[in-house]
C-alpha cells in the first residue's frame, strides 16, 4: 500500500485533496478490520498520538483537520506486524530506508494561515479580476507571494524557495535581536556564497517588502511633540500643531519630531480564525471550559459573567473576542543613565486558554508610544488610533472562520486594563497622588499629612472591617482614634461619569497654547477640577465602558514588588530604604500615638535615640537573616541567583528583580523569617506571604478569596 501520502500529512492544502483521503480511509479500513464492530481504535492524528480513542468518524476528522503523526508509516498501534528494519520510539515509527527530512519553513500553512480560504482557493490562476467578492485586495497579495513561492533559492534547489527562506532568516532575525545593518550584511554574504543566479533578496529593504504582504507591517502616524494632537485624519497633511504652533518636523532635519507606530488590531485577530487549530482554541471559553466555580481564567470571574449578562447578543457567539490593555513604559537602550522612556500598549486575547492567552506569543503590540519623556495623562492622544479600532470592532467585521469554513461577524470589546499604579492614574484619568489617591475609596479617601515625612498617610483601611471587630475600638493600636465608618463601595462607570459632568478639563498637550501660557486657566480663572479628576478617560469613548464591573486593575508584581522591598529594608534597616527613620517617629510623636517608639533626645547632646520596635533585628539575627538566603540553592529557572543580592558581612540586600521578589515573598521569606525573635511579627508576615500566595495560585474559590479577604482586612 502506497503510504507517501503520510509524509505530505503537514500540508493542509495536500490534506483537502482526494489522494489524502484516500489514504486515510485505506488506514482506517485496515485499522478496523482487527477489532470487534462498534469497537474504537486509537487515534493517531498529531494531538492524540496514539493516546485516546475514538470511532471511525471521529478518527477521520482528526486525520483531515489535524494531520497524521510524522514517520508513522508502519502501522504497529492497529495491528500491523513491525518489520525488523523499523525502529519505533514512543509510539512514533521511522522508517531507516525511507525516512524524509521534515521541512523548515511550510510555506503553504504560513499562506493558509494568512489568507482565507476562499482567497487561497481562488489564487494562482491566471486572472485575479475580483471574480471572488470582497477579497480582490487579498488575492492580488496572495498571488505575488505564491509567485515567490514558486521560486527556487538558486538553481537546482528542492530544499528552499525564495519566500521559505526569507521568512526562515527573518525568524531568526527577530529571535536573536539581529540589527538591520547585520542583517544586511548577512544577505550580502550569502548572496556571494550561494550558486549564480540565485533569488535572495539584494537589501533589507527588498525583504521587508516582500515580508509586508504577510501582514507583518505596521503604519506610521506623526504627533506633536508636545503630545498635543497627531497628525491624521483632517490633520494628516498639517505642518504644524493645531492647538500649540509646533512645528510637525525636527528643526535640524526634515525627519518628523515625534512618531507613533501603529499595528493594525483588527487584521492581527480576524489572523487567529485563518487557522482552523487557533479558531478551535478562540472557543475554548465556551466549549473547553470547566465550569466548576473554581477561577482559572477569566472567563470565571463575576466580570466576565456580568458583561454577559448586560450584552446577550455579544456573548451569543463564542468567537468573539474579550480583550485586555496593558501598558507601561521602560527604556529601550537598556540605560539607567538614559532616561528615555517607551510605552508600548499590548492587548492580550482572553477567550484562549489559560496556558495560551498568557503566554508572550499571543501577546498583541498594537502601539509603540515613542519618547523621550512619558506620555502621562496625554496618552489618550496616541491611544485614539486603537479605540476608533475598539469601536469598529463592537460594531462587528467580517472575517472567515476556517474551521467551519464560513464567514461571520467577529466583534470584540475591551473588558478591563492592568497596569501599576502610576499607569493606573494615566489610564483613568483619576490622579494617584494626593489626599485623594484611592481610586477605590474616591472622595471618600481618609488621608492624613505627615508633617516631617512629607507624605500622605492613608489610615482608613479599619472601615473595610466587620462592624463588631476589636481593631474599630483600638486606639492606642492605630491613630488613636475609633472607628466606627462604613466602607465605601467602588465607583461604577456611570457614577464616575457623573462626576464629571459639565467639567472642561484641561487639553492635552505639555505646550503652551498660543493665547494661553497656563492651558489650566479659562475666561473665569483657574478651572477647578473635581475631586482627584484629570481628565475623562478615552475609554469612555467606547459605549460599553461605563456598564463594566471592572475597568482597571493593578499589577500584582508591581505590587508584590513594593511590598517585599519595603519589607526587606525594614527588617534590615538599610540606609534610605527603611520605612522606620526619624522622620516617621516625630510624625507618631506629632500624633500622639506609640508613645513607646517617640525618639528620645538626650539632655546637652545633639544626638537622639530611636528606641527598638517589635520587627526590630539584632545584628546577629540580621546576619542569620542574611545567611538564609545566601547559601540557598533553588533548581534552574526557578528564580534568579539570590546569592548575588545579598551580602551577609554588610547585612544588605539589594538588586532584586520582580520575579525574585515574587519567589521571595511567596516560598523564601517564610523560611528565612524564623530567625526572627518575635512571634507576632512573624505571624503577621507568615500571613502576608500566604496572601500573595493565594493571589498568585492558579486555580482559586470564591469562598476562600473572601475568607481571605475577611482574614487579611
Amino acid at each position: 500500500m502506497d503510504r507517501s501520502w503520510i509524509h505530505r500529512s503537514r500540508d493542509r492544502i495536500f490534506r483537502a485533496g482526494d489522494q489524502y483521503e484516500a489514504g486515510v480511509n485505506g488506514f482506517l479500513d485496515f485499522a478496523f478490520s482487527t477489532v470487534p464492530i462498534g469497537e474504537k481504535i486509537s487515534c493517531p492524528c498529531i494531538i492524540c498520538i496514539n493516546r485516546r480513542l475514538g470511532t471511525r468518524d471521529e478518527v477521520f476528522e482528526h486525520l483531515i483537520v489535524d494531520g497524521i503523526m510524522a514517520g508513522y508509516t508502519v502501522w504497529s498501534s492497529h495491528g500491523e506486524v513491525i518489520p525488523s528494519n523499523t525502529t519505533i520510539i514512543e509510539n512514533i515509527v521511522v522508517d531507516e530506508e525511507d525516512e524524509e527530512d521534515e521541512e523548515i519553513v511550510n510555506i503553504n500553512d504560513i499562506l493558509q494561515d494568512v489568507f482565507p480560504g476562499e482567497a487561497f482557493e481562488g489564487a494562482g490562476g491566471s486572472s485575479i479580476s475580483g471574480h471572488i467578492e470582497g477579497i480582490g485586495n487579498e488575492l492580488e497579495k496572495l498571488d505575488r507571494l505564491m509567485q515567490e513561492a514558486e521560486k527556487a533559492l538558486y538553481p537546482e534547489c528542492n530544499e528552499f524557495t525564495k519566500l521559505s527562506f526569507t521568512v526562515a532568516l527573518y525568524h531568526i532575525k527577530c529571535l536573536c535581536n539581529w540589527s538591520d545593518k547585520s542583517f544586511s550584511m548577512l544577505l550580502d554574504l550569502l548572496k556571494k556564497a550561494l550558486p549564480q543566479n540565485n533569488t535572495l533578496p539584494n537589501s533589507l529593504y527588498e525583504a521587508k517588502k516582500m515580508l509586508k504582504d504577510l501582514g507583518l507591517s505596521y503604519n506610521k502616524i506623526d504627533a506633536c511633540p508636545n503630545d498635543c494632537m497627531l497628525y491624521w485624519k483632517d490633520a494628516s497633511n498639517d505642518k504644524s500643531c493645531l492647538k500649540c504652533g509646533a512645528s510637525r518636523y525636527s528643526p535640524k532635519s526634515k525627519a518628523p519630531a515625534k512618531t507613533l507606530r501603529r499595528f493594525p488590531l483588527i487584521p492581527r485577530l480576524q489572523r487567529l480564525y485563518k487557522s482552523s487549530v487557533t479558531s478551535s482554541e478562540m472557543r475554548w471559553h465556551k466549549d473547553g471550559r470547566m465550569d466548576d466555580g473554581k477561577i482559572r481564567h477569566p472567563a470565571d470571574a463575576e466580570a466576565w459573567k456580568d458583561f454577559d449578562r448586560l450584552h446577550p447578543t455579544f456573548s451569543a457567539d463564542p468567537r468573539n473576542v474579550r480583550l485586555g490593555l496593558s501598558s507601561d513604559g521602560f527604556n529601550p537602550f537598556n540605560d539607567i543613565k538614559n532616561s528615555y522612556s517607551i510605552w508600548p500598549v499590548i492587548v492580550v486575547p482572553y477567550n484562549l486558554p489559560p496556558w495560551k492567552c498568557m503566554k508572550q506569543t499571543s501577546f498583541m503590540l498594537t502601539l509603540l508610544i515613542p519618547g523621550k519623556n512619558q506620555p502621562g495623562n496625554d496618552i489618550d492622544v496616541y491611544l485614539q488610533p486603537l479605540i476608533d479600532e475598539l469601536k469598529l470592532l463592537w460594531d462587528g467585521v467580517d472575517t472567515y472562520d476556517s474551521l467551519k469554513k464560513e464567514s461571520f461577524h467577529l466583534r470584540a470589546c475591551l473588558l478591563w486594563t492592568i497596569n501599576d499604579f502610576p499607569a493606573y492614574a494615566n489610564l483613568s484619568g483619576w490622579s494617584t497622588k494626593g489626599a485623594l489617591a484611592c481610586p477605590c475609596c474616591n472622595k471618600e479617601t481618609m488621608s492624613t499629612w505627615l508633617k516631617h515625612s512629607h507624605k500622605q498617610c492613608y489610615l482608613g483601611h479599619r472601615r473595610f472591617l466587620e462592624g463588631n471587630h476589636k481593631f474599630r475600638l483600638d486606639k492606642r493600636g492605630f491613630n488613636g482614634c475609633v472607628e466606627f465608618g462604613v466602607a465605601p463601595q467602588p465607583l461604577s462607570g456611570i457614577a464616575s461619569l457623573a462626576q464629571m459632568e459639565g467639567v472642561e478639563f484641561p487639553t492635552f498637550g505639555k505646550g503652551s497654547d498660543k493665547n494661553d501660557t497656563d492651558k489650566r486657566k479659562r475666561v473665569g480663572g483657574r478651572t477647578k477640577l473635581p475631586f482627584n479628576w484629570k481628565k475623562r478617560s478615552v475609554f469612555f469613548e467606547l459605549p460599553y465602558w461605563k456598564h463594566n464591573l471592572l475597568r482597571h486593575n493593578l499589577d500584582v508584581m508591581h505590587i508584590e514588588k513594593n511590598v517585599c522591598d519595603n519589607i526587606i529594608g525594614t527588617l534590615l534597616e538599610l540606609k534610605d530604604r527603611s520605612k522606620d527613620k526619624l522622620e516617621a517617629r516625630l510624625d507618631l510623636q506629632d500624633m500622639n500615638i506609640r508613645p513607646s517608639l517617640h525618639p528620645q533626645r538626650i539632655e546637652g547632646r545633639t544626638k537622639v535615640i530611636i528606641p527598638p520596635a517589635s520587627y526590630t533585628m539584632s545584628k546577629v539575627e540580621k546576619e542569620q537573616f542574611c545567611k538564609a538566603l545566601d547559601g540557598l540553592k533553588v533548581p534552574d529557572g526557578y528564580s534568579g541567583n539570590l546569592s548575588r543580592c545579598v551580602k551577609v558581612t554588610e547585612r544588605d540586600m539589594s538588586g532584586m528583580k520582580s520575579h525574585d521578589c515574587h519567589v521571595l515573598m511567596q516560598q523564601l521569606l517564610p523560611l528565612s523569617i524564623r530567625v526572627h525573635p518575635t512571634k507576632n511579627v512573624k505571624l503577621v508576615l507568615l500571613s502576608l506571604c500566604a496572601f500573595f500566595r493565594c493571589v498568585c495560585a492558579k486555580v482559586a474559590k470564591t469562598e476562600d478569596l473572601n475568607q481571605l479577604e475577611a482574614s487579611n482586612a
